[in-house]
Order: structure tokens, then C-alpha cells, then sequence
């Protein structure tokens, strides 16, 4: 009978010591401690990025991406990139993240508008935008006879036609900016259902 109790007692230490080294080697709600790039929505903010009054992008823009600073929500505990763990209180920064931008060049939406809107039948957007064979063509054929100035005028607000450099307009950072939505074989397609 003492053997039976040693046993369970025995069992019962070993049980709660793999507890306790569990709970020391764990972070939040048992789970193991991450990187600190890998939390979850909800458990940092990232600030905005600083935005060039010229170009009106993150003045950190390379390539299309742009890096911001994250900070960790309060009583975060997570590991840095350099392997030691740390816990946030909120006003550090604890890793970088990357965010979209894009690349401009120097062509404002607003001035390409406008000279579509007004001096589009001589061809002046198209030779703002860097086409200056089309340009000439509108010139000397008044905007063929008006819908040529008409189609241009939709195709510059709608964002289709942009510079000849392949570089997107200048527009406010919260501006009226268009995403063009492409579809390639990667892209899920749902079937149609058919009443």
C-alpha cells in the first residue's frame, strides 16, 4: 500500500515539474513563443509610413514596397530577431514590416485630366503622358473629330491609359487611386450556379 502512495506521489511530482518547465518555456496562453514578425493581427501596430510631399508615396518606397515599424501591443512577449525574448509595453518598436507603394515618376492625375478635359483636341495629354506620336495625331486631326478626345478623357480618369515610362500617376495618399484587379491562372474562380 506505501509503494501504491510512493508511486502516486511520484507521478504527481513528475507531472507537475513537466508543468512548471512547460509553463517557463511557454509565452501567452500556452503557446510557444514566436518571432516577433509572425504575431497575429490584433497584437501590433504598424505606423503609417512617412509620406513625400513631391511624390505623395512612403518616402522609403524601393520596388514597390515600402518598410514600416510595428509595435507590439502591451504585455506582448515575443522573440526579437536576434534570438532574445522581450515584452513590449507598447512604445517600442519590435520589427518592421513591408507595406505596397508605388512607383512614380513625376506625372500628376490632376494635370493629366485637366489637359484631357480642355486642350484634349490638340493632343496635350498624350503629349504630357510621353506619346508624342499620338499627340501629334490628335493635333492634326482636332482630337479625331472630338471622340478621340472623348475616349482619352475616359480611358486618363479611369486610370487605364498612364505615362509611357509604365510609372504610376502622382495622387494624393488618400486620393482617388485605382487597383487594377487581373486574373491569371493562379486566380480562384468560383463556378457560376445556374438557377
Amino acid at each position: 500500500m506505501a509503494a501504491h502512495w510512493l508511486c502516486l506521489r511520484f507521478w504527481f511530482l513528475l507531472g507537475w515539474f513537466s508543468c512548471v518547465l512547460n509553463h517557463l518555456t511557454t509565452g501567452v496562453l500556452g503557446e510557444k513563443l514566436d518571432s516577433c514578425g509572425n504575431l497575429r493581427l490584433g497584437q501590433y501596430l504598424c505606423r503609417d509610413p512617412k509620406i513625400d510631399e513631391a511624390t505623395q508615396e512612403a518616402e522609403s518606397c524601393r520596388g514597390r514596397l515600402a518598410w514600416v515599424e510595428c509595435l507590439p501591443a502591451p504585455n506582448i512577449t515575443c522573440r526579437l530577431d536576434n534570438g532574445t525574448e522581450f515584452r513590449f509595453s507598447g512604445e517600442e518598436v519590435g520589427f518592421n514590416k513591408t507595406a505596397p507603394c508605388r512607383n512614380v515618376t513625376g506625372y500628376s492625375y490632376k494635370v493629366a485630366v485637366a489637359l484631357s478635359l480642355f486642350l484634349g483636341w490638340l493632343g496635350a495629354d498624350r503629349f504630357y503622358l510621353g506619346y508624342p506620336a499620338l499627340g501629334l495625331l490628335k493635333f492634326c486631326t482636332v482630337g479625331f473629330c472630338g471622340i478621340g478626345s472623348l475616349m482619352d478623357f475616359l480611358l486618363i480618369t479611369m486610370q487605364i491609359v498612364g505615362p509611357s515610362d509604365g510609372s504610376d500617376y502622382i495622387v494624393d495618399y488618400y486620393g482617388a487611386r485605382l487597383t487594377r484587379l487581373s486574373i491569371n491562372n493562379h486566380t480562384f474562380r468560383r463556378t457560376q450556379l445556374t438557377p
